[in-house]
């Protein structure tokens, strides 16, 4: 009977003390439950729904996209070097003395573009020369002291079509003669470094300019480069600190400007971003809830929100913002992969050529792995532009054979 007796009361008064501070916990007015539930949401639906063709982004789905994504840029940039071949066949020769590069007028900037025979049906060379041809007829009276010169490295250069074509618009040297043979002991790395070296070389000789822009023949420039660049050399670099830089970097790839990765540098920046929207989004938070006063939690759950935000969608993506006026682009320390364009002045060029001139270059210590290597050997510095200034269109690479390449 006593069993019988108190078998009702359990389920009606131990749950009601158990199950009001729960309940209290999960009403909807907690900011606990409110902002668990935004981080379900922005991380568990919005953004991976938004961003999943985001090439850059952690929410990419490589599996579904990678392969139909890699086929259309080359499709695309197939028919961009087609239309690079027209632009040049439509433009009619100019004399010998109008063409760019072809005086012996001292450039303000000289931009050497390097080119070797690789896929022609890409026409990889014309579409980064045609870009720089009409972004120069474009510019006016602010470009009147830039100069363009194709450094042809090819060992047989009668090989190379697009370069014979580009010699009735511009300034051509080439490296090799033709019946001169490479030297069978060098490797790929050092063949690179040698030609880069050469074009460097016959750059600052020929033309002896004040700023050296290399350029490799499969690098793109952005449209606003010569807006950017005149804003950088004639502001930013005349700074006591930016004067005395080996290179910059005008390209870092895409896929290595996350903020967690090996550049340290980045970790101020994205704090930075922390401590900015972390009040802003929490003081909006505030007034959307009618809340009278913030919290140091509530500050900091949105500092790391929209820090894990700008991670997970992709920096890339946040840094094309940077694009709207060239006073908003970044100057950072530089990095080491990669430099389809590297900008040097006349001092620096002197003292990389030097340099270079000392290493010997092999599989994992290219050119680029060598530059960067200087500045701890020689005390250097360097630095990198952001958003990137030029686009790297080059799926094959000339040392390295890949027959089916991705984006990735």
């Amino acid at each position: 009977m006593t069993h019988h007796g108190m078998s009702p009361e359990l389920p009606t008064m131990l749950p009601r003390g158990l199950l009001q501070p729960w309940g209290r916990l999960f009403r909807w007015s907690n900011p606990f439950v409110q902002l668990f539930a935004l981080t379900v949401v922005t991380f568990g639906v919005l953004a991976p729904l938004t961003c999943q063709q985001f090439l850059y982004s952690y929410f990419y789905v490589r599996r579904w996209y990678l392969s139909p994504m890699s086929q259309e840029f080359l499709k695309r940039n197939q028919e961009d070097g087609l239309s690079a071949l027209r632009y040049f066949e439509r433009l009619q020769a100019p004399n010998s003395s109008e063409k760019l590069g072809s005086d012996d007028f001292h450039p303000w900037l000289l931009i050497t573009i390097i080119t070797v025979q690789r896929h022609p049906e890409f026409h990889y060379v014309l579409q980064v020369a045609s870009r720089f041809h009409r972004l120069l007829r474009e510019c006016g009276p602010s470009c009147r002291r830039h100069r363009i010169l194709l450094c042809n490295v090819e060992t047989d250069p009668s090989s190379h079509g697009d370069a014979k074509l580009l010699t009735n618009f511009m300034a051509v040297v080439n490296r090799y003669g033709g019946r001169e043979k490479v030297e069978l002991s060098l490797n790929q790395f050092e063949k690179e470094k040698q030609d880069y070296t050469y074009c460097l070389e016959k750059s600052l000789q020929a033309y002896n300019p004040e700023y050296l822009l290399l350029v490799e023949d499969d690098a793109v420039p952005e449209e606003e480069i010569f807006p950017v660049l005149h804003h950088l050399l004639q502001m930013r670099f005349s700074k006591t600190h930016l004067q005395g830089a080996l290179y910059v970097k005008l390209y870092h790839p895409e896929r290595l400007q996350h903020y967690i990765n090996p550049e340290p540098m980045r970790i101020l920046e994205w704090l930075g971003i922390g401590m900015f929207w972390g009040p802003l989004l929490a003081f909006g938070y505030a007034w959307a809830s009618s809340r009278s006063n913030l919290s140091w939690p509530i500050v900091g759950f949105f500092a790391l929100y929209s820090m894990l935000l700008v991670e997970l969608v992709g920096r890339h993506y946040f840094l094309e913002l940077r694009r709207l006026v060239p006073s908003l682009y970044n100057i950072v320390p530089v990095t080491e992969c990669c430099t389809p364009a590297t900008l040097f002045s006349a001092p620096s060029a002197h003292r990389a050529l030097g340099y270079l001139k000392e290493l010997h270059c092999r599989p994992g210590f290219a050119k680029d792995t060598a530059l960067y290597s200087l500045l701890r050997i020689k005390g250097e510095q360097a630095f990198v532009v952001e958003p990137n200034l030029v686009r790297h269109v080059g799926m094959f690479s000339s040392l390295r054979m890949n027959a089916n390449p991705k984006l990735l």
